[in-house]
């Protein structure tokens, strides 16, 4: 008997109905987990990720709201990160009449993995006969696919020999602008604050410059990088753009490999020929090769200064290799003022970050972070919020905003979602405020991922336990983590909540009297 979890979305058509289906079907002969099997008062955060640890299978159902939801994203990253360290769970994804590519950092758990394709209820018998295959040790290796009549001809073609079908290739998904993602450069939602114009400045001046942007999660870092982006175009520039996010496990785990995809990225967006496996004979390091490739093939072969973008940099802050890697941006940094190359004054980079950069980098004189201008985002100003209600054709009264504002404090994301839903009529405004800080209400989504997160890092836990009862954290490196994180911010002397939502939640959640 194997043990299985089930992850999917709740409260929405079809993935909830799939997911109660397949729970009902498998559990006649297996041992199977779904979150809605959970007793009134256990403490979901410790139960789902014990279930997880403990699990054989685990079948993510990806659907156009699964993708995008962050407590979804957070189970399939803690299974993902499993079957690295001791080969379980087996990861088994089911497209659930979803045909996109996948959304980073999805992508990068999902790409070497085959998938099963499910457009409708009919298609649920098919489904449990390979999971019976799955489940009985067929392999997974992708054969040629037999003819078929079927008229579903945006269904991917290739078959497995367990009906699982290889991945779509990874890319940005498009979604709703006021929800998900980064903002279209065009966006009527987006709001433009003190940042934008540093930002657009320093990348359409003729000398190259570096840039960071910081701030905490759902800032609004990456549509700014965006925006800027498009002004270094406008003003007659070249662009590439990487997001860490979207490189997968393999890449992380061999530096070489890393930084040669990094160079291949380049040459693939600007159109140039990849001479990558040329530079790589070269009998020096791999990030000397990287820089020389730079210089030497991709600077001297473009006929404009160059802007490069790079997305989620945290992410290889704890890799091996990090040091090098930044060591090696500051290096071209300074290359600028050699007068010896001057190609190097061509090239401008921008670095997007949520994390403190001085946690992970001891030596400054290899970090990129504390050169050039930084740009740090703050939340949405009473102003702007009202700015952005009105877009949305004024969905909320002037009391309403306040008292929106009061509980959200400006949070970019959250304020977006809050307008949307109620814009859309997708919520009411009365129960918008009354349903705020519950699981199932309209930020539940949303505050279960935070928790989740919180679950596993019990000092970051206690660190806020100690925000909520004194209005203090005394571990730097705790604070600097849970503000990263967007959780706390600092006013005066007193650390705080970000917001009173979470106010109101973590003291529930956390058992703060």
């Amino acid at each position: 008997m194997a043990r299985v979890f089930i992850s999917y979305k709740r409260d929405v058509t079809p993935d909830q109905d799939l997911a109660q289906a397949l729970y009902k079907a498998l559990k006649a002969t297996h041992e199977v987990f779904i979150d809605t099997s959970m007793l009134v008062g256990e403490k979901w955060v410790e139960r789902i990720d014990s279930k997880i640890r403990q699990s054989d299978y685990f079948i993510a159902l990806l659907s156009p709201f699964s993708v995008n939801s962050e407590i979804a994203q957070t189970e399939i990253e803690l299974a993902h990160r499993l079957q690295g360290q001791r080969g379980l769970p087996k990861l088994l994804p089911v497209r659930v009449a979803y045909h996109e590519r996948l959304p980073p950092p999805l992508n990068g758990y999902l790409s070497p993995i085959n998938w099963a394709l499910w457009e409708g209820p009919e298609d649920t018998p098919r489904l449990l006969e390979q999971f019976a295959k799955v489940m009985s040790g067929a392999p997974l290796a992708a054969t040629a696919p037999a003819a078929s009549s079927s008229p579903r001809a945006s269904a991917p073609p290739e078959t497995t020999s367990s009906g699982f079908s290889p991945p779509l290739p990874s890319a940005p998904l498009e979604l709703d602008e006021t929800l998900e993602g980064a903002m279209d450069t065009q966006s009527a939602f987006y709001v433009v604050r003190d940042a934008d114009a540093t930002v657009s400045r320093a990348v359409s001046q003729k000398q190259g410059a570096t840039v960071t942007i910081k701030g905490a999660r759902q800032m609004g870092k990456s549509s700014l990088l965006m925006r800027g982006m498009a002004a270094a175009l406008e003003a007659g520039k070249r662009v590439a753009y990487l997001s860490f996010q979207e490189f997968d496990t393999q890449t992380f785990s061999d530096p070489d490999l890393f930084f040669q995809r990094f160079c291949n990225s380049l040459s693939d967006q600007l159109e140039l020929d990849n001479q990558v496996e040329a530079y790589w004979k070269k009998p020096i390091g791999s990030s000397q090769r990287c820089g020389q490739y730079m210089s030497g093939h991709v600077l001297r072969g473009l006929d404009a200064p160059l802007v490069l973008g790079l997305d989620e940099v945290e992410t290889l802050f704890e890799l091996p290799f990090g040091t090098d890697f930044f060591g090696m941006l500051r290096s071209w940094h300074n290359n600028r003022a050699l007068p010896t190359t001057p190609v190097w004054k061509k090239l401008s980079i921008v670095l997007v970050t949520s994390t403190e950069p001085f946690l992970f980098i001891k030596n400054l004189t290899q970090s990129p972070f504390n050169v050039g201008q930084t740009v740090e985002l703050g939340d949405f100003t009473p102003e702007q919020v009202a700015e952005l209600n009105r877009r949305h054709g004024a969905p909320l009264g002037p009391k309403q905003e306040q008292e929106l504002f009061a509980l959200l404090g400006g949070h970019p994301y959250l304020i977006r979602k809050a307008l949307y839903l109620v814009a859309s009529r997708g919520l009411r405004v009365e129960d918008l405020f009354t349903q705020a800080a519950e699981d199932r209400g309209p930020f539940g989504d949303h505050l279960r991922h935070l928790l989740f997160r919180l679950g596993s890092q019990p000092q970051l836990k206690a660190g806020l336990r100690e925000v909520l009862q004194r209005n203090a954290c005394p571990d730097e490196g705790v604070f600097i983590r849970l503000r990263s994180a967007g959780l706390v911010k600092q006013e005066a002397a007193s650390v705080l909540p970000r917001c009173e939502l979470y106010r109101r939640y973590f003291r529930e959640r956390l058992h703060v009297s």
